[in-house]
C-alpha cells in the first residue's frame, strides 16, 4: 500500500508527486524544495509499480548527483524497492562512448581522460604556434589568461552544433584573436592522433555520432520509461540532443528548472530549451510550478518578482514566500564607496557575535572586489576568495607596486633579482613594444643600476629601435624622470603614471575583449582609489601594502565570502551583500553585442539569482541620486533599482511578515504595482492604497527607455549601449552615439509608439 505523503508538502508539490504518467515541465523558483519533491515523485512512481531499471535521473554535476542520491535514499530507502539510476550528463555520455567504440561507430581512446594540465599544455603550444607575431610577447606575459581563454573556447564549441566560426563571432573576440579557430581544429587533430578524449568529448563525440548516424539513434532510443532532468535552464544544445535521443518515443520526460535563473550562457546554456524547445519536441507536456520558496521571506520575493517581471523571455511564475519561511530583512544603502558600507555591516555582524562565514559579498565582476578586499585586510577582517583572484596578487597591482618602489627611491635596498623583476614589470605594463628578448636585455641593463632609471632609458639609442618602441620608451623614461624620488601622495603618483604612459590605452590595445579590458582597467582604478584613501606617500603606502600581503598569505583564514554572482548558483547564505547597484556594473554592458535588450535581460537574470541567495538579510548598495557623474565613470543608480520597486516591496512585505489573517486589509503608501496586487491576492489579503498611477522608486536612466527625444535632433530609439555611451537611431534616419554622463542635459523620455 502506498505511503501517505508528508503533511508539510504544499499543494503544488503534492500535484507534481502524484501527477499522471506523461511529459512534464516543472518551473521551480529558487529555494522551492524541488529536490524533496522529485525524490517523493520517484517514490510515488516506484510504489505504482514502475520498473526502476527503466528510470533515469540526469543531474548536471557530481555534487548535485550525490545530494540527490542522499535525498532519494532518505525518502525511498525504506520501501525495499530498487532505486533508479542517477547519472550526470557526462557519465551518461561516457557510457555511450564506450558502447559506440565496441559497436565500431567511434574509434577507441586511451582510458585516461585528458587532464586540465595536459589540455593546457597542448593549448599553450598551439597558442604560441598559431597566434600572430604581434601578440607573442603579451601571450608570454599573460600565459594563464590566454590558455584559459583557448581551453574555454574549445569546450564552448563542443556544447553546440554550430560551426567553430559562428561560435567565435558569438563570443565577440576581435580579428587579432581569429587564430582561435585554427587552434580548435589543430587541437582536435592532435587529440585524435593520440586517441585522447577530454571531459567535454565525453558528451560531444557520442552525441555527434548519434546525430549523424540513424542506426545509433535506433540503438539508444526507447530503452527508458522515465527520464527526469534537473536544472534544465542550464541545458546546452548537446545535452538537449542527448536527452531527445535517449527518450525516443517511449520515455516520458520530466524536466525541472527556472528560466529566470539561466546565467550560464557563456557556457552554451540557452533559456529557449526550457521556454519553448522542450514543449515543441516533447508533445504537450504537463506544465507545473513550484512557486513557494522556503529560503527567503516576502520582502525579497517581492523584490525578485518586480525585477524579473521586466524580462520577456520567461515563464509568468510569481515567486511567493511560504508561510513557514522566516522573514528576511532588506536594506538599501546609498554611498559613494561600497567598501564603507560593507565594513560597517561586517563589523556590526561580528560585534553582534555572529560568525563571519554567514556573510557573502557578491560582485558582478572581480575588479569590484579590489578596494573591498584591501579594506578588509586593513581592518584585519578575514575573508575567503579564489586563491588566484586576490587583489594584491593581480598583474595590475603588482606592476603598480613595482612602480611605487622605483619612484619612492627604494631601488638601492632591493636585491638585483628584485630590481630585475621591477624593470620587467615597468617595461610590460604598459608594454613598450619590444620583442621579449630585447625587453629582457633592457631589463637586465636597468637592474644593474639602483637609481636614475628614467635617465638610463632616455640615454638609449632610439634610432636603433622601431618607431613604436622608441616613442613608448621615451614616454616611460620621461615619466620615471619626472616621478623620481616622488614625495607627493601615492595616489597622485599612480594617476600621473597612468596618464603619462597611456596605460589604459595600452591595456585596451592588447585585451582579448572589451570586457577583459574593462576588468583590468577597473582593477587599476579600484587600487588607485584605495591608495588615494590612505592619503600617504609612496613609502608609507608600500609599507602598508607589504603588511597586507603578509596577512593575505596566511592560510585557513575563513571569514566572509567574496564571490562573483556567476559562482553562487545553488548556494545560499544567511546574509548577502550586493554592492555596485549602479549603471557601471548592473547591467554590465562592456561586452559588445548587436542585441542590447537580450544582454540586459541576461544581466537581470544574474541579479535575480544574486538576490535569491539570501535567507535572513539582504543589503543592496547603490549611489546617491545625482545628475553629476562620479569620478569613477559610473552613471549613478542602476536601472534595476527602479525596477525592484524597493520601497513598495518593503512596505507590503513587512506587513505580510506579521502574518495577517486571511481577508485582512493592508494599507499601502503607494498605488499597487501589478506584482504587488497579484502577490496580495495570493496571500488572501485586501489592499487599501492610493488610486493614482503607480509611481515606483524613481525612473531609470533615460537610455533605458525604448523611445527618447533629443532637444535638437528630435525623437529616436536606443539601439545599443556600452559602459559609457549609447546609440540612438533617430526617426530622421541618422544614428549617433552619445555619452551617458551628459545625456540628462539634452534627452527626455518619449512614450513608445
Amino acid at each position: 500500500m502506498p505511503t501517505a505523503l508528508p503533511p508539510h508538502l504544499t499543494d503544488e508539490q503534492h500535484a507534481i508527486i502524484t501527477a499522471g504518467y506523461e511529459h512534464a515541465l516543472i518551473t521551480a523558483v529558487a529555494g522551492s524544495g524541488k529536490t524533496t519533491t522529485l525524490a517523493w515523485r520517484i517514490r510515488y512512481l516506484l510504489e505504482q509499480g514502475h520498473d526502476p531499471t527503466r528510470m533515469l535521473v540526469l543531474m548536471f554535476n557530481r555534487s548535485a548527483r550525490d545530494d540527490f542520491q542522499k535525498k532519494l535514499q532518505s525518502v525511498a530507502g525504506d520501501t525495499g524497492l530498487g532505486l533508479p539510476e542517477i547519472r550526470t550528463y557526462h557519465a551518461m555520455g561516457y557510457r555511450l562512448y564506450k558502447r559506440f567504440v565496441r559497436e565500431g561507430y567511434l574509434p577507441d581512446f586511451v582510458a585516461d581522460i585528458l587532464s586540465d594540465q595536459e589540455i593546457n599544455f597542448q593549448v599553450w603550444l598551439l597558442t604560441r604556434q598559431l597566434a600572430p607575431e604581434a601578440l607573442q610577447d603579451e601571450i608570454k606575459r599573460a600565459k594563464k589568461d590566454y590558455v584559459e581563454t583557448a581551453a574555454h573556447f574549445i569546450d564552448l564549441v563542443k556544447t553546440t552544433l554550430s560551426p567553430v566560426e559562428i561560435v567565435f563571432e558569438q563570443m565577440g573576440y576581435g580579428d587579432k584573436h581569429r587564430y582561435l579557430i585554427d587552434l580548435f581544429h589543430s587541437f582536435e587533430q592532435w587529440r585524435k592522433r593520440n586517441a585522447r578524449i577530454s571531459y567535454a568529448d565525453m558528451l560531444y563525440e557520442p552525441v555527434m555520432a548519434i546525430h549523424q548516424n540513424p542506426p545509433l539513434q535506433r540503438l539508444v532510443a526507447n530503452k527508458m520509461d522515465l527520464v527526469m532532468v534537473d536544472e534544465y535552464q542550464d541545458t546546452n544544445e548537446i545535452q538537449h540532443l542527448l536527452l531527445r535521443y535517449i527518450a525516443g518515443e517511449r520515455a516520458r520526460v520530466t524536466v525541472v528548472g527556472d528560466p529566470d535563473q539561466t546565467i550560464y550562457e557563456f557556457r552554451g546554456a540557452q533559456p529557449d530549451f526550457i521556454l519553448t524547445r522542450f514543449s515543441e519536441e516533447f508533445e504537450s507536456p504537463l506544465e507545473q510550478t513550484l512557486s513557494y520558496t522556503f529560503r527567503y521571506g516576502h520582502r525579497v520575493a517581492l523584490l525578485a518578482n518586480h525585477l524579473i517581471s521586466h524580462n520577456t523571455g520567461r515563464k509568468d511564475v510569481l515567486c511567493h514566500a511560504h508561510p513557514s519561511t522566516p522573514a528576511t530583512d532588506i536594506q538599501l544603502h546609498r554611498a559613494d564607496e561600497d567598501s564603507d558600507v560593507i565594513l560597517k555591516l561586517v563589523e556590526a555582524h561580528r560585534d553582534g557575535g555572529q560568525p563571519l562565514e554567514a556573510v557573502a559579498v557578491l560582485v558582478r565582476v572581480w575588479s569590484q572586489s579590489v578596494p573591498i578586499e584591501l579594506r578588509l585586510l586593513a581592518r584585519q577582517i578575514p575573508y575567503r576568495i579564489d586563491s588566484n583572484k586576490g587583489a594584491l596578487f593581480t598583474r595590475e597591482v603588482e606592476a603598480i607596486t613595482h612602480l611605487m618602489r622605483v619612484c619612492a627611491g627604494q631601488l638601492p635596498i632591493l636585491a638585483e633579482s628584485d630590481r630585475l623583476e621591477a624593470a620587467r614589470s615597468l617595461l610590460r605594463f604598459p608594454h613598450v613594444g619590444l620583442k621579449e628578448v630585447e625587453l629582457q636585455s633592457l631589463a637586465q641593463l636597468l637592474a644593474r643600476f639602483d637609481r636614475d632609471w628614467g635617465a638610463r632609458l632616455l640615454d638609449l639609442d632610439f634610432d636603433a629601435l622601431g618607431p613604436m618602441p622608441a616613442r613608448k620608451l621615451k614616454k616611460l623614461g620621461r615619466c620615471l624622470l619626472d616621478l623620481d624620488d616622488f614625495r607627493g601622495p601615492a595616489g597622485d603618483l599612480i594617476d600621473r603614471y597612468a596618464g603619462d604612459t597611456e596605460l589604459f590605452e595600452g591595456i585596451r590595445s592588447l585585451a582579448m575583449t572589451h570586457e577583459s579590458a574593462d576588468e583590468r582597467i577597473d582593477t587599476v582604478r579600484g587600487f588607485q582609489a584605495y591608495i588615494e584613501g590612505l592619503d600617504v606617500g609612496a613609502g608609507e603606502a608600500l609599507a602598508h601594502l607589504d603588511a597586507l600581503r603578509q596577512q593575505a598569505r596566511q592560510p585557513g583564514r575563513g571569514g566572509i565570502q567574496l564571490s562573483t554572482m556567476h559562482r553562487t548558483k545553488g548556494l545560499e547564505w544567511p546574509v548577502v551583500i550586493i554592492p555596485g547597484l549602479q549603471e557601471k556594473y548592473l547591467p554590465y554592458t562592456a561586452r559588445q553585442t548587436d542585441d542590447i535588450r537580450s544582454l540586459v535581460e541576461s544581466e537581470r537574470r544574474l541579479l535575480y539569482v544574486a538576490l535569491t541567495r539570501t535567507r535572513h538579510a539582504l543589503h543592496l548598495i547603490t549611489r546617491h541620486d545625482s545628475n553629476t557623474p562620479h569620478l569613477d565613470g559610473d552613471q549613478g543608480p542602476s536601472r534595476f533599482l527602479h525596477e525592484l520597486c524597493f520601497s513598495a516591496s518593503s512596505d507590503l512585505g513587512r506587513q505580510l511578515d506579521a502574518q495577517p489573517e486571511p481577508g485582512a486589509t493592508l494599507t499601502l503608501e503607494k498605488p499597487p504595482t501589478t506584482v504587488i496586487q497579484r502577490y496580495a491576492d495570493r496571500a488572501a489579503v485586501q489592499l487599501d492604497a492610493p488610486e493614482t498611477s503607480a509611481d515606483t522608486d524613481g525612473a531609470g536612466p533615460v537610455w533605458t527607455e525604448s523611445r527618447l527625444i533629443h532637444a535638437v535632433l528630435g525623437p529616436g530609439r536606443v539601439t545599443d549601449e556600452s559602459d559609457s555611451a549609447f546609440d540612438v537611431a533617430f526617426d530622421s534616419g541618422e544614428t549617433l552615439t552619445f555619452s551617458k554622463k551628459s545625456a540628462h542635459l539634452y534627452f527626455r523620455r518619449l512614450a513608445s509608439s
